[in-house]
């Protein structure tokens, strides 16, 4: 059902917009917590270990447990509406391109639609597309999830007008650069070993065991996102250091501040400061939040689709007119 495909195709392009939209929603409830964990990780400039006594966090639970006992539970849910601004406007985005450049490339080529390399290319630069018309929503997104107490901004206004009186308008795109750069093969290689693992299993799974569709779809997804989010992740760190430039008041309970120059300065900076080992910092919370994403996207997208099909088919034509 993901990308195009000449012999089932029942999704238009507005309802792929819609399913991908409805997926980022859902999906952004269960993974915010995570997504909150990798965040403070990696803005975290001392060893994530419990044998330095300057860290604030060092492992997930321990994390876990001193965020809830200095913030509360809402805590975890820092960022929400921005979070879900991004989730269902990138959702939106990235599935409509997604299935119009499969489309395209079946109209206009020779390659096969369905073909991994096709959906490698098509996924990225759908990705890339997504990532230009949130990024705004994304940076805010950050700094609400990276403030602690007391809070910088009060709400999403305060915000969004904070930033813009005291920054200027290209703060709400800092970190594109390395962002573009992170999310082309991250994307790209989601759609890619997702399509890989969609097939393979169609070959491993025997024909009487292939009504746990939605099981598999979960299950490729997740080793997708675990994959490409490994083969990734170093400039998911350097995006997340730079969109936090310009906000060391608020960073300051959560230990050490560095200011960046930019994508080179930054990657420079880590790599004397922390050692190649500060480029996968939060990695653990991460590969957490990839695998439940990922799988929940791709599980959430097909199922909605898969509705989508179902109310256009000829039988409920018929039921809705009987």
């Amino acid at each position: 059902m993901v990308g195009y495909d000449p012999e089932a195709k029942c999704v238009s392009t507005a309802e792929a917009a819609a399913a991908g939209s409805a997926s980022g929603l859902v999906t952004r409830v269960l993974v915010s917590p995570l997504d909150v964990l990798k965040i403070r990780f990696q803005l975290q400039i001392e060893q994530l270990s419990s044998r330095n006594p300057a860290a604030k966090y060092h492992g997930i639970l321990q994390a876990v447990q001193r965020i809830f006992r200095e913030e509360g539970l809402t805590a975890f849910w820092k960022g929400h509406v921005p979070a879900q601004f991004l989730s269902v406007g990138f959702g939106a985005v990235q599935f409509m391109v997604f299935e119009s450049l499969t489309e395209l490339v079946h109209n206009v080529t020779s390659f096969n639609a369905r073909d991994s390399l096709v959906h490698l290319v098509c996924g990225g630069l759908a990705a890339c597309t997504a990532t230009v018309a949130v990024q705004p929503v994304d940076m805010l997104r950050t700094r609400f999830a990276a403030q602690g107490e007391p809070k910088i901004y009060r709400n999403l206004r305060h915000a969004v007008v904070t930033m813009y009186q005291t920054e200027g308008p290209r703060t709400f795109y800092r970190g594109l650069t390395p962002t573009l750069v992170a999310i082309f093969p991250y994307a790209g290689l989601q759609f890619f070993f997702y399509n890989i693992l969609q097939q393979f299993s169609k070959c491993v799974i025997p024909a009487e065991g292939k009504n746990g569709g939605n099981v598999k779809n979960l299950v490729c997804g997740s080793c997708a996102g675990v994959v490409s989010k490994t083969l990734t992740y170093p400039l998911d760190v350097v995006k997340k250091r730079l969109q936090v430039g310009g906000f060391e008041d608020a960073r300051a309970a959560f230990g050490q501040v560095r200011t960046y120059g930019g994508l080179l300065d930054c990657m420079r900076q880590i790599m004397q400061e922390e050692g190649p080992g500060g480029f996968f910092k939060g990695l653990s919370p991460s590969l957490l939040k990839a695998a439940f994403s990922t799988g929940l996207i791709f599980f959430w997208y097909e199922l909605f689709c898969g509705l989508l099909c179902a109310l256009k088919s000829p039988e409920s034509t018929r039921r809705k007119e009987g």
